[in-house]
């Protein structure tokens, strides 16, 4: 299988804590969705006339365009990819201030049938601080709208470890998610990406991080509650209904090959990563693509970080079969320590994590890099 990113960087306002690539100036959509256009159609040997299994609209806030923005790709992507299945994934990030009847009507026609909301809290003051351009109950409206016009594959995201979170704020937003009864959470702690407004503040010390045994306690209240309401934790942050997983994320982390359009997306077929310049408009179809090629060493390290992110982890036949016998004995021998702290286990020939090593796993996958 694979999959085809594409990314619309317009955003009425940045988020607090926002790195990716997004604009507030969304004069030049109409020049831009004609930009996509024209590099689906250029790169259409990119995945080598692979099935095309999910399509994913990211961002910035992909739910600021309008129906005749999205009929325009959508027509690009049947001419040269066929969208004619009806398995295939479709899925839209949307910000829950743009959900509304008349939106939601104006788009029922299109493929979409995953919607991704960036909730983020349901606490007045936690979204005021992060600067998102929604209250709880808007949020929680659009939810209900699109459920009333059908949706029943409903992913929201939320964030974890702001600055000064009580536990009892984060388990009020754990209550209010599992009452809207979606089928997928992702749950994300907040991070301090240099170059965000965040980051500035605590450069001027004018925020402060939550403390550590803070953060576990927060994440395994997610654990635990998301579990106890029917959840399945199939990734370090992601959790979903039995039958929801979010397929386009998956192929991501079991190595499926994915064509990225857009301005800063990324792309990835097994022999190159390639990526586009971060600018807007137009000017990032005629800046040319850069690319680094994948070496064993490379393909190795992200084996083991995209794997071991899933709760399956990493399938040490699929490691001998692809990397050949003594990286897998360099694999086991760096992991060994941590199996037995029992921050790792083997079951049936899958090296994973435990519950006590997920919070500590980006020191494990950095011990077991190449």
């Amino acid at each position: 299988m694979a999959g085809i990113y594409i990314h619309i960087p317009f955003c009425k306002k940045r988020c607090l804590y926002c790195d990716f690539f997004s604009s507030t100036d969304t004069k030049e959509k109409i020049v831009y969705v004609a930009a996509l256009c024209r590099e689906l159609a250029d790169r259409k040997d990119y995945l080598q006339a692979q099935a095309i299994e999910t399509v994913y609209f990211g961002g910035g806030t992909p739910s600021l365009l309008q129906a005749d923005n999205f009929e325009k790709i959508f027509d690009t992507l049947r001419c040269y990819y066929g969208l004619d299945s009806p398995t295939i994934e479709v899925t839209l990030e949307a910000n829950p201030d743009d959900i509304n009847t008349e939106y939601l009507q104006s788009i029922e026609h299109l493929p979409f049938n995953r919607i991704s909301l960036g909730i983020q809290s349901f606490d007045e003051k936690e979204l005021q601080f992060l600067n998102r351009r929604h209250d709880a109950s808007s949020a929680v409206s659009a939810v209900r709208l699109l459920q009333k016009a059908g949706f029943d594959n409903i992913s929201i995201d939320l964030m974890y470890g702001l600055p000064g979170q009580k536990t009892e704020t984060w388990a009020a937003n754990l209550r209010q998610a599992i009452e809207l009864n979606i089928q997928h959470i992702s749950a994300y702690h907040l991070i301090y990406e240099e170059g965000s407004p965040l980051y500035s503040l605590l450069e001027q010390g004018l925020t402060t991080p939550v403390d550590e045994e803070t953060s576990v306690q927060l994440f395994e209240m997610l654990i635990d509650t998301l579990q106890d309401a029917g959840f399945e934790q199939y990734e370090i942050a992601n959790f979903a209904k039995p039958g929801y997983h979010s397929r386009h994320n998956t192929a991501y982390w079991t190595g499926a090959h994915y064509l990225g359009v857009g301005a800063s997306a990324h792309s990835y077929n097994g022999i190159s990563r390639q990526w586009n310049k971060r600018l807007t408009g137009a000017e990032y179809l005629s800046q040319g693509i850069e690319q680094e090629i994948i070496d064993t060493k490379t393909a190795y390290n992200d084996f083991v970080i995209t794997r071991l992110r899933m709760m399956e982890g990493i399938d040490l036949r699929e490691l001998l079969v692809v990397f050949g016998a003594k990286q897998k004995t360099y694999c086991l021998k760096q992991a060994q320590k941590y199996l037995d702290g029992k921050l790792l286990e083997i079951s049936n020939e899958q090296l994973k994590l435990t519950r006590k090593g997920i919070f500590v796993s980006d020191g494990i996958m950095r011990e077991l890099l190449a």
